[in-house]
């Protein structure tokens, strides 16, 4: 990752760290101000479904010319987004034990985020049950694309089509429909872009790590046959 890059990925998150936390915001009915939520919780989701698309294209590209290389990349980017994943139910719960009145309500979107979660979990599960290397690689890349192909309904129509009392959801307007000065959108489009470049630079370490472990496995087997 490009070091300029990560010097606005810094500076991002700073000035959101700083402006969400400070800055005035709406007075919207029950919110008030725990809308400041919104700063961290949704950039973790956005950032989870970026990482994954990633992850998926990759899974698409190992199927079509297999490499260690490309499967690298469609387990790193699979394993950050999984921990945005977590991160952002974990600060949706805190959001809505002050707005709903408990951390977990029921709510259909925060089940289907948790049902996508698990079948990103069993991913994993299947990498850690399989030996061979390539079958490992195949069978993943597959199920990748099905993990993904499962995600979308889950978070993005199904919620939709339920009562549910999240923004956007169930005949709920969104916060752009009732955020009328706009006043958040210079502190939520940074964090979005800030978040999802701070995913990117965690994925660029760990495959750095991971190429590193395995060249170093590979001379320490070629002395020791």
């Amino acid at each position: 990752m490009k070091q300029w890059l990560k010097l606005i990925a810094i500076a991002l998150l700073f000035y959101v760290h700083i402006a969400g936390l400070v800055f005035d915001v709406p007075r919207l009915n029950i919110l008030n101000e725990t809308i400041r939520a919104l700063y961290f919780h949704v950039p973790m989701w956005f950032g989870m479904v970026l990482l994954f698309s990633i992850s998926v294209f990759y899974a698409v590209k190992y199927l079509r010319n297999p490499s260690s290389a490309l499967d690298r990349k469609v387990v790193e980017y699979a394993n950050v987004g999984l921990v945005f994943g977590v991160l952002g139910i974990l600060t949706g719960m805190l959001w809505a034990n002050y707005t709903w009145g408990s951390p977990w309500h029921g709510d259909p979107k925060q089940n289907g985020a948790a049902i996508a979660l698990l079948v990103y979990l069993a991913y994993f599960v299947l990498r850690g049950s399989l030996e061979n290397e390539e079958q490992r690689a195949r069978l993943s890349a597959v199920y990748n694309i099905f993990a993904f192909a499962a995600m979308i309904p889950l978070i993005f129509i199904i919620p939709r089509m339920q009562s549910s009392m999240h923004p956007g959801s169930g005949g709920n307007p969104g916060f752009n429909m009732y955020d009328l000065d706009s006043s958040m959108r210079f502190i939520f489009y940074p964090a979005v872009v800030g978040w999802f470049l701070i995913g990117l630079w965690i994925v660029s370490i760990r495959i750095r790590i991971k190429t590193v472990e395995e060249k170093t496995f590979e001379l320490e087997d070629g002395k020791n046959p």
